[in-house]
C-alpha cells in the first residue's frame, strides 16, 4: 500500500471512477475520428495535409479546443465549446435582469436554469454547424469529390449530427463529474489537448530533421516550456491567507470555544476559467467569419482581422481575460456574502471593523485579481509570441504553451486533488509525500 497508485486500484469506489472516466475519454476520442455523413475522408485527409504544410492559423485555433476533430470534421467538431459560451452568456443574463436571480435562487431554480442553459446550447451549435456545413462547401469548390451527397441534404444532416455530438459531449461531461473523478467538461478539453501532444512532438522533430527550423530554436522554446509550466504550477497554488477569529458561542445546548482560522484567497481565484471563457467568446465570431466569410466579403475582413495571429485578436484576447477574472471572482468570492457570514457567526478579521469588512475583503481581491489576470494573460499570449519570434508552425505553439498550458497543468492539479481526498477518506497516504494539493472549482 506504500505505491500511491496501486493503492487507487484497491479501492473498490475510487477504481470505479477511474475508469468510468476513461472509459468516457475513450469514447470522446473515438468519436473525435468519426467523420459526419456525407463526407469523403481520404479528399478531406489530402486537403487538411495541404494547410498542415502551408498552415492555417484559424483552422489550427479551432482544431486546438475540438481535440482534432474539427480538421476530421468528425461528429464531435464543434467540441464542448458551445456549452461554454452558453454557460457564459447564461451567467451574465443572471447579473443582467434580477428575475432570472430570484429563480435560480428558488427550490429547483437551478434545475430550471440548467434546462435553459441546455435549450440555449441547442441554438448555439445550429448556428456553429450550420456554418460549418457552408465552410464545407467552400472547400468542396477548390476540391472535388469531396462530398458524396448533395449541399442541401448534407446540410440538413451535418447540422443534426454535429448538434447531436456536442449535446452527448455535455451529456458525457456531466456524467464524468458525477461519477467519475474531476470536472467533466474540463477533462474533455483537457484529453483533446493531451491527445494531440504525440503528433506536435513528431512534427517538431520532423521539421528539426528537414532542417525548417533551428534546433537552438527549440531547445530554447522547451526550456520556456519547463519554466512556464514550474511558474503555472505555484501561480495556481499560491494563496493569500485572511486571518478570522471566532468568540465563544451558544448554538443550543453546546458551548462552542473560540476558534482561529482563515480564509484563503488564491492568487488566481478564477483558475483558468478566464482563458476558457475568453477562448470560448472569440472563437464563436471567429468560427462563423471563417466558415462562412467565403460567401461574404465583410465577414472574410472580420476573420482576417480576428486572426489569433493579429493584434486585434490578441488585444481583445487579453481584455476579455482580464474581465471574466473579475466577473468570475464577483461570482465566486462575493465579499459582501463573507462579511455576512463572518459576522452572523460571531467571527471578526484582526484590526478591521466589522462594518468594514467588506471593504477590506474587496481591497484584497483586486489587488490580488489584477496581477493574477495579468499573468494568465501574459501566459496566454506566449504561443503567438512563440510563433512571431521563432517561426513555429501554430498546430505546435498552441500546444507547447499559453491556454494549453494553463488547462493541462490546472486540470491535472484538481484531479489529483479530488483523487488525493478520496485516498485520506479511506485512511490512505495522498500522492505527494509533502505539501498539498490544493483543488479548484472549475
Amino acid at each position: 500500500m506504500a505505491n500511491p497508485i496501486i493503492g487507487m486500484f484497491r479501492i473498490k469506489e475510487l477504481r470505479e471512477r477511474i475508469l468510468f472516466t476513461l472509459g468516457m475519454l475513450l469514447v470522446f476520442r473515438i468519436g473525435a475520428v468519426f467523420p459526419i455523413p456525407g463526407i469523403n475522408v481520404t479528399v478531406l485527409s489530402h486537403y487538411f495535409s495541404d494547410q498542415l504544410n502551408t498552415g492555417n492559423p484559424i483552422v489550427d485555433y479551432l482544431d486546438f479546443f475540438a481535440g482534432g476533430a474539427f480538421s476530421n470534421f468528425s461528429v464531435f467538431m464543434l467540441g464542448i465549446m458551445p456549452y461554454i459560451s452558453m454557460s457564459i452568456i447564461m451567467q451574465l443574463l443572471l447579473i443582467v435582469f434580477p428575475t432570472l436571480k430570484k429563480i435560480s435562487q428558488e427550490d429547483g431554480g437551478k434545475k430550471r436554469i440548467q434546462k435553459w442553459q441546455r435549450y440555449g446550447t441547442v441554438v448555439v451549435c445550429l448556428i456553429q454547424s450550420y456554418a460549418v456545413t457552408q465552410y464545407a462547401q467552400v472547400i468542396s469548390r477548390s476540391v472535388e469529390n469531396l462530398l458524396f451527397i448533395g449541399m442541401l441534404p448534407f446540410t440538413l444532416i451535418a447540422m443534426l449530427t454535429v448538434t447531436t455530438g456536442t449535446m452527448f459531449l455535455m451529456w458525457m461531461g456531466e456524467q464524468i463529474t458525477k461519477r467519475g473523478v474531476g470536472n467533466g467538461i474540463s477533462l474533455l478539453i483537457y484529453a483533446g489537448i493531451v491527445a494531440r501532444l504525440p503528433q506536435a512532438v513528431y512534427q517538431l522533430f520532423t521539421m528539426m530533421r528537414n532542417g525548417t527550423l533551428n534546433p537552438v530554436f527549440v531547445i530554447i522554446v522547451l526550456v520556456m516550456f519547463v519554466a512556464v509550466v514550474t511558474l503555472v504550477v505555484y501561480e495556481q497554488q499560491g494563496q493569500r491567507k485572511i486571518p478570522v477569529n471566532y468568540a465563544k458561542r451558544v448554538v443550543g445546548r453546546k458551548m462552542y470555544g473560540a476558534q482561529n482560522t482563515y480564509i484563503p484567497f488564491k492568487i488566481n481565484p478564477s483558475g483558468v476559467i478566464p482563458v476558457i471563457f475568453a477562448s470560448s467568446i472569440l472563437m464563436f465570431p471567429l468560427q462563423i467569419a471563417q466558415t462562412v466569410g467565403g460567401n461574404v466579403a465583410w465577414l472574410a475582413a472580420a476573420g482576417r482581422m480576428l486572426s489569433p495571429q493579429g493584434v486585434l485578436y490578441n488585444v481583445l484576447y487579453i481584455l476579455l481575460i482580464i474581465f471574466f477574472a473579475y466577473f468570475y471572482t464577483q461570482v465566486t468570492l462575493n465579499p459582501i456574502e463573507i462579511a455576512k457570514q463572518i459576522r452572523e457567526n460571531g467571527g471578526s478579521i484582526p484590526g478591521i471593523r466589522s462594518e468594514r469588512i467588506e471593504e477590506y475583503l474587496t481591497k484584497i481581491l483586486n489587488r490580488i485579481v489584477l496581477p493574477g489576470s495579468l499573468y494568465l494573460a501574459l501566459i496566454a499570449v506566449i504561443p503567438n509570441i512563440i510563433t512571431a519570434i521563432f517561426k513555429f508552425p501554430t498546430s505546435i505553439s498552441y500546444l507547447m504553451g499559453g491556454t494549453s498550458l494553463l488547462i493541462m497543468v490546472g486540470v491535472g492539479l484538481d484531479t489529483m486533488s479530488q483523487i488525493e481526498a478520496l485516498l485520506k477518506m479511506h485512511h490512505h497516504e495522498g500522492l505527494v509525500k509533502r505539501g498539498k494539493l490544493r483543488g479548484r472549482n472549475l
